[in-house]
């Protein structure tokens, strides 16, 4: 006599998924069709622990299939899909132990208890969340008004510099007025008062040009450097507020310092904005620079991350102190004694876009040893303290910076919308 295999082997019937959406295909009086459509079997083939089916679902509750899935209900706790191959293994893989119905194993159902447990688990984040969000909406109102005090600021300064530039021009108007009888004596000899013009010009200009040497020079050893250079914000010709040393070679036409004899070619690309400088003090120049970069930056949806910028957080590690300054840079560097190390300069927002604000990345650090430049990916998470928690390099020269701020705090569903979306618990 033949005897199914399931019944020689169980003592107790075979589970079939017990998915809402899948539980309507499994009628034991009527013929199985596997779920991907490849095949109909009678029903008492289902769980025989012979695989008929190619995606494995007509052998539910039995390691038949090496991919198929068993379903655990976990009544009390969330319910979970573990691999066929795991079932009366021996070892407890769901907490309502029905993974384990024919091994012997001796499982304890510990669903509800793991369902308590992160009750408890949701309702400390409810609290975190609802902590945070309510600093968020602080944050908001500071930045709104910091806002409003910079663009104030910036408004005034700007104000001041047109006023001097007014003067300057009324001036100007007040001595060609004056001039204006000397006028008529050089259109009488026009040719001669321009040659005579333009080597006036040319030797104010060369005063001008010796003058701003002079300035640049700031240790006199008669050369103006790249690093001399530098110092001086208002030459930057791109207006990003920074003068990089690239930009300022290229200043210098690629040399590293000019003597006085080849800062005659370097002049006339400094020329319009030093003298602009003479004009508005270089601080208030430097001050108005800073207000428009940090006014142009994306601090959010509301400003509510405006509070980062010009801050920098640590974590110490056994080996190294990572720096994180929002908006600016990440470094590294060695706890006992070593240079820093640059892990990126602020780049984007880089977030999924149903995300924007959750991730910030950094890029272009110092160079690997034979590799790629050192880059970090920061992920922002809710939390009542703003503080970088963890660091990690998953890949060469690729750096994860984990970071805590109120600023992407959600406003917080109540605890039972939050439980809601665990039903089973």
């Amino acid at each position: 006599y033949f005897i199914p295999l399931n019944l020689l082997l169980c003592t107790q019937p075979l589970p079939v998924p017990t998915i809402p959406t899948e539980r309507q295909f499994y009628e034991e009086n009527k013929p199985f069709t596997c779920l991907d459509g490849s095949s109909t079997i009678p029903f008492d083939r289902v769980n025989d622990d012979y695989c008929d089916c190619r995606d494995g679902s007509d052998e539910p509750g039995t390691a038949a299939c090496p991919n198929g899935s068993f379903h655990c209900t976990n009544a009390g706790f969330r319910p979970t899909f573990i691999p066929s191959s795991r079932i009366n293994d021996g070892i407890c893989d769901c907490c309502d132990t029905t993974d384990e119905y024919n091994s012997g194993a001796t499982c304890q159902n510990t669903c509800r208890e793991m369902g308590r447990k992160e009750r408890e688990s949701l309702q400390i984040m409810a609290e975190i969340t609802k902590e945070g969000f309510l600093l968020k909406q602080q944050l908001i109102h500071e930045a709104k008004r910091g806002q409003e005090d910079k663009q104030g600021k910036l408004t005034e300064l700007q104000g001041s510099k047109k006023g001097l530039e007014e003067k300057v021009e009324a001036l100007r108007t007040v001595k060609e007025t004056a001039e204006d009888p000397e006028k008529e004596a050089k259109e009488r000899h026009l040719k001669a008062w321009e040659e005579q013009k333009e080597l006036i010009r040319m030797e104010k200009d060369k005063t001008r040009m010796a003058e701003a040497f002079l300035e640049l020079d700031d240790d006199a050893d008669g050369y103006v450097s790249v690093a001399e250079l530098q110092s001086h914000l208002e030459l930057d010709p791109d207006s990003d507020g920074s003068l990089s040393e690239t930009e300022t070679q290229g200043l210098l036409g690629g040399a590293d310092k000019v003597d006085t004899s080849t800062f005659e070619t370097v002049w006339s690309g400094i020329k319009d904005k030093y003298l602009q400088s003479l004009i508005c003090d270089p601080e208030c120049i430097s001050i108005c620079r800073n207000l428009e970069k940090e006014i142009g930056f994306d601090f959010g949806p509301s400003a509510e991350f405006a509070y980062l910028y010009s801050q920098c957080y640590e974590l110490s590690t056994s080996e190294y102190i990572y720096r994180l300054c929002p908006f600016n840079r990440v470094s590294q560097k060695p706890k006992f004694g070593g240079s820093e190390t640059n892990l990126g300069l602020w780049g984007q927002w880089a977030g999924p876009e149903d995300n924007l604000y959750s991730v910030m990345k950094y890029d272009h650090g110092q160079g690997c040893w034979q590799g790629p430049n050192r880059s970090t990916t920061v992920k922002l998470t809710c939390g009542k303290e703003t503080v970088v928690t963890s660091t990690s390099e998953p890949s060469r020269c690729e750096y994860l910076m984990e970071f805590t701020t109120p600023a992407v705090c959600q406003e917080p569903a109540s605890l039972d919308e939050v439980l809601h979306g665990h039903t089973e618990l």
